[in-house]
């Protein structure tokens, strides 16, 4: 555990930098910069937790395991994770691999799974793939989502914790245009780790509802009321109304 000491380029993510790192295959070509999360997480933060405790090492490693999921595209080059027995479940639902997460649509679909019929889905991940899913929330949160842990109730080998996710909506959703306002989810994880310390198995519990509807706010664009020549009231798309109220 006590390897989640940052690195050289981040103060709390690991295997960014370094010569172990020199032959990884970046999916922007390049390692991912985190100067404007960090500065959102550092000034958004509720909790600061002592250097070297569990709950510093718990929050590094779950920056860190966030980063190579979505930056990192070779299995050779995780090394958060044993990729090759690594499952995650998302609120019960069937355990996931990195494949499975792969053809689901990467890591946003798989957290925004959803049972709800496709006519009442404000995000529907059947429609989204891996690029369109982060041009869609990084222009929602253009200075990323931070995330914080806010309690660890176990250690190794398997560690349970609370997080906090969150950030500004200062970019349009889905034809909802911007507010400026925090939008933030709360959850449970646990995560296993095997004899090496490596992730081989994760599971998460939230309301994917908390998120989308604080990115409902505002007027949806695509349903503005609009009359036609004599008088009567036409919609132009899906009503805004949140479906989780």
């Amino acid at each position: 555990m006590d390897q989640y000491k940052g690195s050289e380029v981040d103060k709390y993510r690991c295997f960014i930098s370094g010569e172990g790192e020199k032959n990884t295959t970046w999916k922007m070509g390049a390692p991912p910069n985190f100067d404007l999360v960090n500065k959102l997480f550092e000034e958004g933060r509720t909790k600061i937790w002592p250097k070297g405790s569990l709950e510093e090492q718990v929050q590094n490693r779950v920056k860190t395991w966030e980063m190579e999921m979505f930056h990192k595209m070779k299995p050779e080059d995780f090394k958060s994770v044993d990729v090759t027995k690594l499952t995650i479940t998302v609120n019960g639902r069937k355990p996931l691999t990195r494949e499975g997460v792969a053809k689901i649509g990467g890591g946003y679909n798989m957290f925004l799974q959803t049972s709800l019929p496709k006519n009442s889905r404000m995000y529907d991940p059947s429609d989204e793939t891996v690029d369109s899913a982060l041009k869609i929330f990084t222009t929602t949160f253009p200075r990323g989502f931070a995330v914080e842990i806010l309690q660890v109730y176990s250690g190794p080998p398997v560690i349970a914790y609370k997080f906090r996710h969150w950030g500004y909506m200062e970019g349009p959703f889905k034809g909802h245009p911007p507010t400026g306002e925090l939008v933030e989810m709360f959850g449970v994880s646990t995560m296993e780790l095997d004899e090496n310390f490596k992730i081989v198995k994760m599971e998460f519990f939230f309301d994917r509802g908390e998120l989308l509807a604080g990115l409902m706010k505002g007027a949806d664009v695509a349903a503005t009321v609009i009359t036609n020549a004599i008088g009567d009231p036409i919609t132009g798309g899906e009503s805004s109304t949140c479906p989780f109220s």
